[in-house]
C-alpha cells in the first residue's frame, strides 16, 4: 500500500475550524447547475428516531479553500445516539447535523486547493457525516492514499477508522506496558472496539478474556482471535480465573459500567488497571474498595475527545500510521449490522438502538 501523508494532516483533528455544509447558503451565479442532497438534522433534543428530520440542501459553490465531498459512508455510533437524546458528555448545538466520522469521495476543489485531487478518497471526522454532500476547508479531511479501485468493503471499514480503532488502539497501549502472553479482559467484546481491540491484541500476542451479555456470540469473537468469551454474571471472576488457569490478568476495560465494573476490578491480578471508557448498561459503576486497596487495583478512564486535545503531532501520526495501513490491508475489520440511506435516518436510529445486533449500523448515501 501506498504511504500516507501524516504529517500535517493530522493536526487538523481537534482544530475548532467551523464546518461549511452544503446547503446552509444561496447558490451564486458562479454555480451554474446547483443540485439538491438530503441530509439528517437536529432541531431538539430527544428520542433519535423522533427529533432526526431529514432535511434537503442546495448545493453552493465552493469559497476558497474549501472541497466538495460525496459521502459514501458514515457509521451511527452509540455516542451519536447518546449525544442527540441529551445524555453524552458533551451536547451539540443545536440546529446540528449528527455523525461523527465516515468516507468520502472529493467532486470538486476550489483553485487553492492543491494537495487534493478530484476523486480523491477522504477520512471525515469532526463533522456533520450523515448527509449525501458535504462542503468542508480542504484542511478538515484526511486524505487517504491511491487505494486504486477500492471495494464497497473496504470503504464502508474505512468509513470506521477514526473513533473505534483508535480507541481499542490507544487503551492497549496507553495504560499498561504489554507484552506478549500477558492476559487481559474486556466487556461488550462484540461492539466495535471490542471487536478492534481482539484484533489488535491478537497481532501482538496478547491474550484476550471477553465477556459478553447473551449467547451467541463466541463463534465470531474466537474467529476475530479471542482466547475465551465468558457470559457475564455474578461468578464472572470465577469464570475468568478458569479462563486464565489463575494466570493474573494484568488489564481490564470496561464499557458496561453498573456490577460488571467491579466484576473486572474482582479479576485482575496485584497492581492491575481498570480502564472504563462507556456505560452502556445506563447504570453507574459499582466498585469494591476493598478490592481496589487489597490488590493495589489502578482505576483509569478513557475518552477519545480528551486524547485528542492532548496529544501532540508525534502521538497522532503513530496512532493513524498504525490503525489506516493494517484497515486498508484488510488485517483490521469491524462487523456491519445493515446499511440505510440518508432519507432512511428513522428506521436507522432505531436499528442502532436496538440491542441484539453483531454489527454497527451504515449510513451509505449512495447505494443502490
Amino acid at each position: 500500500m501506498n504511504k500516507i501523508s501524516l504529517g500535517a494532516i493530522f493536526a487538523v483533528l481537534i482544530s475548532a475550524m467551523p464546518l461549511a455544509l452544503a446547503g446552509h447558503h444561496e447558490a451564486s451565479m458562479h454555480h451554474d447547475h446547483a443540485t439538491t442532497f438530503n441530509y439528517a438534522e437536529i432541531n431538539q433534543l430527544g428520542e433519535p428516531a423522533t427529533v432526526i428530520e431529514v432535511k434537503e440542501g442546495t448545493s453552493r459553490p465552493l469559497e476558497i479553500g474549501e472541497i466538495r465531498v460525496k459521502v459514501l459512508a458514515a457509521p451511527i455510533h452509540p455516542s451519536n445516539l447518546l449525544a442527540i437524546s441529551g445524555n453524552y458528555l458533551t451536547t451539540p448545538v443545536l440546529p446540528s447535523i449528527p455523525g461523527s466520522e465516515g468516507v468520502g469521495q472529493v467532486v470538486e476543489l476550489s483553485s487553492e486547493v492543491t494537495h487534493l485531487t478530484k476523486g480523491q478518497l477522504v477520512l471525515l471526522a469532526g463533522m456533520g457525516t450523515w448527509s449525501e454532500e458535504i462542503v468542508a476547508p480542504a484542511a478538515m479531511v484526511i486524505p487517504l492514499p491511491d487505494l486504486g479501485k477500492p471495494s464497497a468493503e473496504l470503504i464502508e471499514q474505512l468509513s470506521m477508522s477514526t473513533i473505534n480503532p483508535l480507541t481499542a488502539l490507544l487503551m492497549l497501549n496507553s495504560y499498561v506496558d504489554l507484552k506478549e502472553g500477558d492476559w487481559i479482559v474486556q466487556s461488550a467484546s462484540n461492539s466495535a472496539v471490542g471487536g478492534y481491540l481482539i484484533q489488535l491484541a491478537k497481532q501482538r500476542g496478547i491474550k484476550t478474556v471477553n465477556v459478553v451479555r447473551r449467547e451467541g456470540l463466541a463463534e465470531d469473537l474466537m474467529a476475530k482471535g479471542a482466547d475465551a468469551v465468558l457470559i457475564d454474571g455474578p461468578d464472572l471472576a470465577q469464570q475468568i480465573a478458569s479462563a486464565t488457569n489463575n494466570a493474573p490478568v494484568v488489564l481490564a476495560i470496561d464499557a458496561v459500567g453498573g456490577d460488571t465494573f467491579s466484576r473486572l476490578a474482582e479479576s485482575l491480578g496485584n497492581g492491575g488497571t481498570l480502564v472504563t471508557y462507556g456505560v452502556l448498561s445506563g447504570k453507574f459503576p459499582t466498585l469494591n474498595l476493598g478490592t481496589v486497596l487489597r490488590n493495589d487495583i489502578r482505576v483509569q478512564s478513557f475518552w477519545l475527545t480528551r486524547w485528542f486535545g492532548a496529544a501532540t503531532m508525534a502521538d497522532r501520526q503513530a496512532a493513524f500510521g498504525q490503525i489506516i495501513p493494517l484497515i486498508a490491508s484488510g488485517a483490521l475489520k469491524a462487523n456491519i449490522d445493515s446499511r440505510f440511506s440518508v432519507t432512511q435516518i428513522k428506521e436507522a436510529a432505531t436499528r442502532a438502538s436496538q440491542r441484539g445486533r453483531n454489527g454497527k449500523v451504515l449510513i451509505v448515501p449512495h447505494a443502490h
